[in-house]
């Protein structure tokens, strides 16, 4: 392995393991409130993000820009002319 790969693992687990701690306080502290919330909610929402996503050009099986918008006009000029 190489030091940037320890390095983010590093990273990603104390983050995780910091993440895991508000998770509990919050659940089990009374007094735990804004500063566990925010950090559960932002990990949370980091954990959503799209962070494995790749260039629209570069993706397999991408539609090309403007498709939908041809579509519906298609659609529109069949409806308009009375096809189905």
């Amino acid at each position: 392995m190489t030091t940037g790969t320890v390095v983010r693992r590093g990273i990603a687990l104390v983050l995780g393991a910091l993440w895991w701690w508000a998770v509990v306080r919050l659940l089990l502290v009374p007094g735990a409130g804004a500063v566990e919330g925010a950090v559960v909610a932002g990990g949370w929402g980091l954990s959503v993000l799209p962070v494995h996503c790749v260039p629209k050009a570069r993706a397999e099986g991408a539609l090309a820009a403007g498709r939908w918008r041809r579509a519906w006009r298609e659609g529109d000029a069949r409806r308009l002319s009375g096809g189905a």
